[in-house]
């Protein structure tokens, strides 16, 4: 853990493939092929240095993301947006509902779940939010996406599922434009499930990108809407070589939650270790010059 703060704080300076191969061996063990990336884990790593699409940007911001998926799959899956503010100081808390989620626009290190406004300590809230802010994927991880996402804070509408405590997540892994595996998160406010089905809703043997993670105890019914789904998943995925398209089924309907180009920013691990070398050959990576 020491020289992973130490190349966190020292490596600004570093370029960016450098800096990945450094950290990539430090996290996985093991030195990347750039030259012949096949692992899961490597080509995410690959992805970020040689796809920079500038249509990335506005796909992994949480508030301009909305305007684009609503273009292509409907209004009707998006999450209502309340406001988006550039500090959350300036965030007009009477304004809002009882009951509302705010979170970073540009990273997932810092969210606010209010369940009742009054019960809210809102300067612990503004705290926690500023210091968002302050994070950054690419510095961290060098996910170039977000390199030059603009950090803001959106407020969205609580969400809730009736008889659970906590969302579930669905999230597609997307390969060429369609979806191959939902991976299903469950109970993340006690012990955390992860499970992974493929398009058929069979189980499958692996968990990733987190292999601490354990399968749910309980059997995963396919949600009311599973084929509705995999029709949006593969619509938000086209003309990527890899994207995970993040959705909802909240009270049997859909919503749209992210998308995502870098799970884990690509340096998690599977359990069997042999999904790594699966899921990598499942990304076809684009010719460069």
């Amino acid at each position: 853990m020491f020289l992973h703060r130490q190349l966190l704080k020292f490596g600004g300076f570093i370029p960016d493939k450098s800096y990945l191969s450094l950290q990539y061996w430090l996290y996985m063990g093991t030195c990347i092929n750039w030259k012949s990336p096949t692992t899961f884990t490597e080509k995410i790593q690959w992805l970020k240095i040689n796809n920079r699409d500038t249509k990335l940007h506005k796909l992994v911001d949480k508030y301009d993301v909305k305007e684009y998926v609503a273009s292509i799959i409907g209004e009707e899956y998006i999450i209502s947006s309340y406001g988006v503010w550039n500090d959350a100081n300036d965030i007009d808390f009477d304004s809002l509902p009882e009951r509302f989620v705010l979170k970073c626009t540009h990273s997932s290190h810092a969210s606010v779940i209010c369940k009742d406004k009054s019960r809210l300590n809102i300067k612990t809230a503004i705290e926690l939010l500023n210091a968002g802010l302050k994070t950054s994927p690419y510095k961290k991880y060098r996910e170039w996406a977000y390199k030059d996402v603009e950090p803001r804070i959106i407020a969205e509408e609580f969400m809730e599922n009736k008889g659970e405590d906590d969302l579930t997540d669905y999230k597609f892994y997307c390969f060429n434009g369609q979806a191959h595996y939902c991976q299903v998160i469950k109970d993340r406010s006690e012990k955390e499930s992860i499970d992974f089905f493929d398009r058929h809703w069979e189980l499958q043997e692996f968990i990733g990108l987190n292999p601490k993670a354990v399968h749910s105890s309980k059997t995963i019914k396919k949600p009311v809407e599973y084929s509705k789904m995999l029709e949006i998943a593969d619509k938000l995925s086209a003309g990527f070589p890899f994207a995970r398209i993040d959705l909802y089924d909240i009270n049997d309907r859909i919503y749209f939650g992210e998308i995502t180009f870098y799970p884990g920013a690509g340096m998690g691990c599977f359990n069997p270790e042999a999904w790594n070398k699966i899921l990598g050959d499942m990304i076809e990576l684009p010719d460069i010059a």
